[in-house]
């Protein structure tokens, strides 16, 4: 049974972008040492991502090429008339029900890549959260969990820090 995992970067204040959406404070932020922060390693635990239409035309332009071209790759979105993608298909059909169908099978891990309402609305299949917070105030947003509807309690397993103070928080369920 694979797991969904969240990997992702917040600010200090708990956001994932400012309010229309720009990531500027995340890709700017000093990184001397050049590090990935665990991406590569992370990335070697899945097969498959999920994302929700905003971050997919975000990831598009924030990369020349597709970046996952080896996952299966699923975006959310409302319009139901999308047309599939050499390496997206877009699904608008029950969010819950298709994520935990997907849960079932066999493979590596999922990760949920975003954005914050799609976060919200999967809260409660979350298995695992890597969340690196960056030491910026962003004052207001877009939250983590958007719109999430319901309580979920996650138990801390281990924590890192970078030179650069970056804070890495390793959450299972």
């Amino acid at each position: 049974m694979k797991k969904l995992k969240v990997y992702i970067a917040v600010s200090l204040d708990g956001y994932i972008a400012t309010r229309d959406g720009k990531i500027d404070w995340l890709t700017g932020f000093p990184n001397p040492e050049n590090t990935d922060y665990g991406y590569a390693d992370f990335l070697a635990t899945i097969d498959t991502t999920l994302m929700g239409h905003h971050t997919y035309k975000d990831v598009l332009v924030l990369s020349e090429t597709f970046p996952y071209p080896d996952k299966t790759n699923y975006v959310f979105t409302r319009d139901s008339i999308r047309t599939d993608t050499t390496f997206v298909k877009f699904i608008s059909k029950d969010i819950l029900e298709f994520v935990a169908q997907l849960k079932k099978e066999n493979g590596r891990d999922i990760w949920l890549v975003g954005g914050g309402q799609l976060n919200g609305a999967l809260a409660s299949l979350i298995d695992e959260m890597t969340i690196h917070v960056i030491p910026v105030v962003l004052g207001d947003g877009l939250p983590l969990f958007g719109g999430i509807a319901m309580e979920k309690t996650f138990r801390l397993t281990g924590t890192k820090t970078y030179p650069n103070s970056v804070l890495e928080l390793h959450y299972t369920v």
